[in-house]
């Protein structure tokens, strides 16, 4: 194996690993898996927990098959899915650029996750081509999913006694 390459996995599977960690566990001075599905849930994607536990395992199962070179195709497949998901809910709409919150860091994380699918491979392009499409469709049923769940039901807050609105208060 060319050492870039070691060092690519290395380095993008053991990120991936350690960011599903956060959301699983709480390792690495991540939030767990309750916070996480929090705020999951807070972004739309329901039910919270599912999410954060179909995110948190793609991205530390993912990232270990990558880092060690074990069924790299199917890494880069769920580890796509997942970042087209984040793009999709969180930072599409901030525009391309990582300073203002937007995207830029997930397509290079896709962009790395498929070159190294490819690596090494006797037909380079239908891998890749393949782990992008196997994503996107992953991507996509996790969108699905999370459409046919019913909106939660957020009970109305009680006024005060003299009958008049509540306040809002910051989140």
């Amino acid at each position: 194996m060319k050492i870039g390459r070691l060092l690519l996995r290395l380095t993008v599977g053991g990120f991936f690993f350690g960011h599903g960690t956060q959301k699983l566990f709480g390792w690495f001075g991540g939030n767990g898996l309750d916070a996480t599905a929090q705020g999951f849930e807070h972004i739309g994607l329901r039910p919270g927990r599912r999410n954060a536990i179909a995110a948190g395992t793609a991205e530390a199962g993912g990232g270990a098959l990558l880092a060690t070179g074990l069924a790299t195709p199917l890494a880069a497949s769920v580890l796509t899915a997942t970042m087209l998901t984040a793009i999709r809910t969180v930072h599409g709409k901030k525009g391309p650029w990582l300073s203002n919150g937007g995207y830029e860091y997930n397509v290079v994380l896709i962009a790395a996750v498929l070159t190294l699918a490819e690596a090494g491979r006797e037909r380079p392009g239908r891998v890749a081509t393949g782990a992008l499409l196997t994503g996107a469709l992953g991507a996509l049923g996790a969108h699905l999913a999370n459409a046919a769940q019913p909106a939660p039901v957020v009970p109305e807050a009680a006024g005060d006694s003299n009958g008049s609105e509540p306040v809002a208060q910051d989140e």
